[in-house]
Formats: C-alpha cells, sequence, structure tokens
C-alpha cells in the first residue's frame, strides 16, 4: 500500500489531482489510500481517501506503507523517518496560493538526494518518480530516526547555553 497524506492545513489538489492521474486503472494498478481532507475541491476517483485520520490510525498507515507521498511539509517528512519508509514530496507553492510562501520548495531543494526521499518539483514530474518508485519496490530509507534530538545537539546546545549564562 502506497500512503497520500497532505498535511492537515489545507487542501492540495494538485498533489491529490497527479496522484488520481496516476492511479487510473486503466495505466496501471497500485493500492493507494489517502488522507487529504474534504475542504479540497478535487475528489480522486482512483484510490480510497478519508479526510482525516485518528492519530494511531495515521501511524499505522505510515508503519505499513511501502512509501509514502506526500507535500514536502517537515511534519510529513520526519514521520516517514521516523517510520523508516520511503517518501515522495511535491512542495506547495507560494505563487499557486498553496501555502503562504515557497518554504517547502526551499526545503524540497536542500533535501533532494537525501536517501529515503525523492522530491518532484512539479506535478508533470510526479509520475515519473512514483513508476520509479514502484519498479524497485520502495527504495531504501535512511532508518528510522529517534524521537529525541541526537545528544550531539543538545550536548552542543547545553554548551553554549551554560557559555552565555556565565
Amino acid at each position: 500500500m502506497i500512503f497520500l497524506t497532505i498535511g492537515t492545513h489545507e487542501p492540495f489538489d494538485r498533489l491529490v489531482r497527479a496522484v488520481d492521474e496516476w492511479c487510473d486503472p486503466t495505466r496501471r494498478k497500485c493500492e493507494v489510500f489517502g488522507q487529504i481532507t474534504d475542504r479540497g475541491r478535487y475528489v480522486p476517483k482512483n484510490f480510497d481517501w478519508i479526510p482525516s485520520l485518528p492519530p494511531d490510525a495515521y501511524r499505522e498507515h505510515c508503519r505499513a506503507a511501502e512509501f509514502i507521498i506526500s507535500h514536502a511539509g517537515m511534519g510529513s517528512i520526519i514521520t516517514a523517518m521516523t517510520y523508516g519508509r520511503p517518501i515522495v514530496v511535491l512542495p506547495r507553492r507560494g505563487h499557486l496560493k498553496e501555502t503562504r510562501n515557497d518554504h517547502q520548495y526551499a526545503t524540497a531543494i536542500r533535501l533532494r538526494g537525501h536517501s529515503g526521499l525523492m522530491v518532484a518539483l512539479s506535478e508533470t514530474e510526479l509520475p515519473r518518480i512514483l513508476d520509479f518508485a514502484v519498479a524497485r519496490g520502495g527504495w531504501e530509507s535512511t532508518g528510522t530516526i529517534g524521537s529525541f534530538a541526537d545528544p550531539r545537539l543538545t550536548d552542543m546546545l547545553r554548551s553554549l547555553i551554560d557559555r552565555s549564562a556565565n
């Protein structure tokens, strides 16, 4: 199963439509399940979806997914890494009024090439990247990340705070 999630803030019709077109059963058979909100204008025809999931169900879908498709929000990216799941991201764009600015685009550019993460910068790139991910049976993620910051980071921050307090 491939899990599509668009975050919790706003609809993301461009991503939902692109995934729905990619899922067209006359072209391929893929099991996609989406958590996509019911506030969008586009209603998918080729995959099952729900407006929202309780946290436990959301985590279970992430764990069970071959890979995750998402916007380029850090919450979704970190969740995928937490569960060791590869993720394909399409950033929301400010000029398309999908978000307030291009912070997701900047995130996608910065993280492009990171193990376990594939970036589509446009909806026209997305089908090729999804085909590649399915052909590979997903792909290797970097493994899981912990729920807490790396001790080296917290030690460095503690040292900086101690120095500034003196």
